[in-house]
């Protein structure tokens, strides 16, 4: 289910929630500001491996309006696992779609062994800087 902010309308009928990704794009400052604000209506318990974020455009550094820095430090925040992408770049997608989909088996209870509660340390790389690469 995609939605361009939260909360989602009481009346949907819907399936479990099982992951829900934040996406940021770099080159909106509105889509950071929409994505703090829909951070409100995400219950705490979500906050134990069920949250992530995606920051788009990283690929383009001089059209961004958003520093990455400032997307590490919101994930930082809420303890929850960050990816960086810009579509645009074939080297990008398929990753990023891999890394998305085990997030979701993960989350959704599809892989013995691993919860949700394991996704943060699960996904440090090089490619997640921490604030101090920055």
């Amino acid at each position: 289910h995609l939605a361009r902010s939260l909360p989602l309308p009481s009346n949907m009928n819907r399936p479990r929630i099982d992951l829900i990704m934040f996406v940021v794009n770099l080159h909106s400052k509105y889509s950071l500001r929409n994505v703090e604000e829909s951070l409100r209506h995400v219950d705490a318990t979500f906050f134990l491996g069920k949250v992530g974020f995606l920051a788009t455009g990283a690929g383009r550094e001089s059209h961004c309006s958003v520093h990455r820095s400032t997307v590490v430090r919101l994930a930082r925040t809420y303890r929850s696992p960050l990816l960086f992408c810009d579509p645009e770049v074939d080297g990008f997608r398929v990753p990023v779609a891999q890394r998305l989909v085990r997030m979701l088996q993960i989350c959704a209870g599809h892989v013995p062994g691993v919860s949700a509660l394991n996704l943060l340390s699960l996904l440090r790389s090089s490619e997640n800087p921490t604030l101090e690469d920055l």
